[in-house]
């Protein structure tokens, strides 16, 4: 049986999904809400460390799990801003599942959408144009990387879908 934390949680998470799925945006003020919102709940129903322990720690776990993600492009900082708030409900222990298997439902949503879309040729063009240079630089090639262009994208998910997906799986399967 899910707790009260939970389940506000799993609707916060929920509501990201569905305006990232109508918009393509998670509202920073669903984010900042959530954020206080589990700040509070730790200062009243946890031990006096709870915010830092949990609240603070969960935060940067789940921030810094997405982090390298946001950095090469392969997603906005609406999913890094949604996994540091889920992160700040469960704490570090639990956002590192959560952001596995969000990751994982992520993966397939992509693969999914990429054969639906018949965009996987220009996919694996853009993996190698990113990898070459990082393989050759490994190999000791001095090279500078090379950007893709803007219009070489094919095409982003709401990846607000599998962070709520993962969230409300993981919790799930934690009473299970």
């Amino acid at each position: 049986m899910l707790n009260a934390v939970e389940v506000i949680l799993i609707c916060l998470v929920t509501q990201a999904a569905l305006t990232d799925l109508a918009m393509r945006k998670i509202p920073n003020v669903l984010v900042l809400s959530g954020l206080l919102l589990a700040l509070l709940l730790h200062l009243l129903g946890g031990p006096p460390w709870a915010p830092l322990s949990q609240w603070l720690a969960g935060i940067l776990a789940g921030f810094f799990l997405f982090l390298p993600l946001y950095l090469l492009r392969g997603m906005a900082a609406g999913d890094v801003k949604l996994m540091a708030m889920v992160g700040g409900f469960t704490g570090p222990w639990l956002a590192l599942h959560i952001a596995v298997l969000s990751y994982l439902i992520g993966g397939v949503m992509a693969l999914v959408l990429l054969l639906a879309s018949g965009r996987w040729r220009d996919s694996a063009r853009n993996l190698g144009q990113i990898c070459k240079p990082l393989l050759l630089r490994l190999l000791g090639v001095p090279l500078q990387p090379v950007p893709l262009a803007p219009t070489a994208s094919v095409g982003g998910i709401p990846y607000g879908v599998a962070i709520a997906l993962g969230t409300a799986g993981m919790l799930a399967w934690t009473h299970h």
